[in-house]
């Protein structure tokens, strides 16, 4: 009996060897071959136009009243001087006086088109730290091989790209097949109401649908993946929603030196920890899965072998992301509290207190089932909930041609990287256009450190000169493979 039972225990060691084993070996690389580019950008000219456009402050303030739209209207000007091949060949709307259509023509216009999006308001430079800029935040330098400025990155550069790159096919006397959509806002930076959601809103009263949108998002990232040596170019798929969730308890206060066991104050801070300690639950799936399908084939082996065969491992490949908050952040949905308001005075215990708490809502979590676990959770009747905010955008495919454009598009300008999807964390305009578009993707074409994404709202934003010239090829590059 002892000898079945061990040799069927050795024989099942046998098969998960085998099986594993198999699984690591065979696994297919999802990268397609890149092919040749032969573009050839006036470099200098590009780089003057990006550094002239940082100078026009298109600042977007939460108060709408404080912005300067001076700078907006001098700004379309500037684009219409610079590229005049684009502004005698294509179509020009204007939507709330400054989100901008761009249609150029295709041969064929029955097919259905693409649009590529962009926005060129920019977040105002933190007060008290200008003095911190090793170029003026406005200035437009071009030192030490970079551009320096507000907007270089976050997202004058997709902007000045497209239009590079539409600029110089137009010299080349290029046609697309099927018509392209150029779609500028002018206020992402607070929510995209008056810029690319009227954009969407009018294209959809025309009922025009787009095969894709490709907007700003992801980037090409070095050392982002445990085991993968080359940089990865991450295409954002989805992005999570954004979700306010106010805790809110009322009762009598009185004086600080006959408190209550437990207080108004204590109450909600005793509500936070519980979420904290809790947190929702963590999952390896929708686009976070599939960032491991496209990289594993790609990996050294021993992650290889882990990630090959996730069913098995899923456990373990779960723990190993949540000890970062990064890489949590890809499992779950996400709770970070970010104001606390209660109490006047050292001596008076406060009549009210409420915390507000930022999350991020992973693919599939609604609002109300994000309101039932916080309130499940706190377990206290008399602190009061409410969740407002937008849930996650729909999962694009990454099995079809539009993935597979951008893919290539980009492989054939950074050979090296790999590509793959990914789930995006912070918000894009990409959304504004998930209902005329069967795909909504999210990716600036350019490669960046931890440090630059550090500096994409904060000081000395800026990008190399390399990197700019690259985003233009691939701008031309997405254009031929889309149409």
């Amino acid at each position: 009996m002892k000898k079945i039972i061990l040799y069927t225990i050795s024989g099942l060691i046998i098969i998960f060897i085998v099986v594993t084993g198999y699984n690591t070996l065979t696994g297919k690389t999802k990268q397609p071959e890149p092919n040749p580019t032969d573009v050839t950008i006036n470099e200098e000219k590009a780089i003057t136009h990006l550094s002239q456009a940082i100078t026009y402050k298109t600042i977007s303030y939460q108060d709408r009243k404080k912005v300067n739209f001076d700078e907006f209207s001098s700004f379309i000007d500037f684009l219409q001087t610079t590229y005049p091949k684009v502004h005698e060949n294509l179509e020009l709307e204007r939507i709330n006086n400054y989100a901008l259509i761009y249609k150029w023509k295709g041969t064929n216009s029955s097919q259905k088109p693409i649009g590529l999006t962009s926005h060129y308001d920019v977040v105002p430079v933190l007060e008290g730290t200008e003095t911190n800029w090793e170029h003026e935040p406005f200035g437009g330098a071009v030192a030490d091989g970079k551009i320096f400025g507000r907007g270089t990155l976050d997202d004058k550069i997709g902007v000045i790209g497209i239009l590079e790159a539409v600029e110089y096919l137009l010299g080349e006397d290029y046609t697309p097949e099927r018509d392209v959509y150029l779609m500028f806002g002018f206020d992402e930076e607070i929510g995209g109401e008056l810029g690319a959601k009227a954009i969407a809103k009018t294209l959809q009263n025309r009922g025009i649908q787009l095969e894709f949108v490709l907007d700003e998002g992801g980037a090409i990232v070095e050392n982002m993946v445990p085991g993968v040596d080359q940089p990865v170019a991450v295409i954002g798929i989805a992005e999570k929603g954004s979700a306010i969730a106010e805790l809110t308890i009322e009762g009598s206060g009185g004086h600080s030196s006959q408190p209550n066991d437990h207080t108004n104050i204590g109450r909600i801070a005793a509500a936070i920890a519980k979420l904290e300690d809790t947190q929702f639950e963590e999952e390896l799936r929708g686009p976070v899965n599939d960032l491991f399908e496209f990289v594993a084939p790609e990996m050294s082996f021993p992650m290889k072998y882990v990630f090959a065969n996730k069913a098995i491992f899923k456990p373990i490949i779960e723990k190993i992301l949540l000890k970062e908050p990064a890489t949590a952040a890809l499992l779950r949905t996400t709770i970070a509290p970010t104001i606390f308001q209660a109490g006047e005075q050292y001596n008076a215990l406060p009549e009210k207190a409420s915390a507000i708490i930022n999350l991020r809502l992973m693919p599939g979590d609604s609002l109300e089932y994000v309101e039932k676990f916080i309130k499940e959770t706190i377990d206290d009747e008399d602190i009061k909930v409410t969740v407002s905010g937008n849930e996650a955008s729909k999962v694009s495919s990454v099995d079809s041609w539009h993935f597979k454009s951008i893919q290539q598009a980009a492989r054939n300008v950074y050979k090296e990287a790999i590509v793959a999807p990914y789930l995006m964390f912070a918000g894009s305009d990409a959304r504004h256009y998930d209902q005329i578009s069967d795909n909504t993707y999210r990716f600036l074409p350019v490669l960046i450190t931890g440090d630059d994404l550090n500096k994409m709202h904060g000081t000395n934003e800026q990008v190399g000169k390399e990197n700019f010239i690259n985003s233009i090829k691939f701008y031309v590059e997405i254009i031929k493979e889309a149409s």
